[in-house]
């Protein structure tokens, strides 16, 4: 089988425009894992079954060889947000906070939320609490140890 060498280049190609129109990278291993095995079937154009277990070896080995660095080159970084410099404030309760019955606000710097309590428990108006994270447009609030 003659032609096996250049099917593997065709499968490298196709994986190589594949990847070409992605943002992540998604094929680069199936690229690697085509080359090699279109190499490897010059010398052996027969044994197509050995051709293929070399394909997905190559593959997965340069998979699990380059992930560590494909994680750290591609880590999307969280954009912070206005509201996120509230995290770590103290604010104060001006209505009751009670996840049970999902009420609760809290005035931070002058700005009224919606609050919920991260332990689920009821905090009463006046209480000082630290906000935690925000969830969308609610604080995540804990109740200030004096």
């Amino acid at each position: 089988m003659e032609i096996m060498p250049y099917i593997w280049f065709g499968i490298a190609i196709v994986a190589g425009c594949l990847e070409a129109t992605t943002y992540q990278l998604v094929s680069i291993w199936f690229v690697l894992g085509a080359v090699v095995t279109a190499i490897v079937s010059i010398f052996i154009p027969e044994l197509v079954w050995v051709q293929v277990v070399i394909f997905i070896a190559v593959s997965i080995i340069s998979l699990v060889a380059t992930r560590p660095f494909v994680k750290k080159i591609a880590k999307v970084k969280k954009q912070p947000t206005n509201s996120d410099r509230y995290i770590g404030m103290t604010g104060v309760v001006v209505k009751d906070i009670d996840n049970s019955i999902g009420t609760g606000q809290v005035n931070v710097k002058g700005s009224i939320w919606s609050a919920a309590s991260a332990d689920d428990s009821v905090i009463s108006v006046g209480e000082k609490v630290k906000i935690i994270e925000i969830k969308g447009v609610k604080l995540i609030v804990s109740q200030e140890k004096e």
